[in-house]
C-alpha cells in the first residue's frame, strides 16, 4: 500500500509545483466543457426524443435504420 501512496503523492506534489501546467490544464478543461456541453446543445439535438413519443417507436426506428442502411 505504501507504493500506491508514494505514487499518488508524487503526482499531487508534481501538480502543486507546476506553474505553466496549471494554466494549460485550465485551458484543456475549458475546451472540453465547450466541446461536450455547449456544442452538444446546439449541434446534436436529441432526434429520437423530439420525433417519437414512446420507447417502442424509438426502438422501431433505430432497428429500421440499422437494418436498411447500406
Amino acid at each position: 500500500m505504501t507504493t500506491v501512496k508514494r505514487i499518488i503523492n508524487f503526482y499531487i506534489e508534481g501538480f502543486r509545483s507546476m506553474t505553466v501546467g496549471k494554466k494549460l490544464w485550465l485551458i484543456i478543461f475549458i475546451k472540453l466543457f465547450i466541446m461536450f456541453a455547449i456544442l452538444k446543445l446546439f449541434f446534436f439535438p436529441n432526434f429520437l426524443q423530439t420525433n417519437f413519443s414512446t420507447d417502442q417507436e424509438r426502438s422501431d426506428y433505430v432497428i429500421e435504420q440499422l437494418i436498411n442502411k447500406k
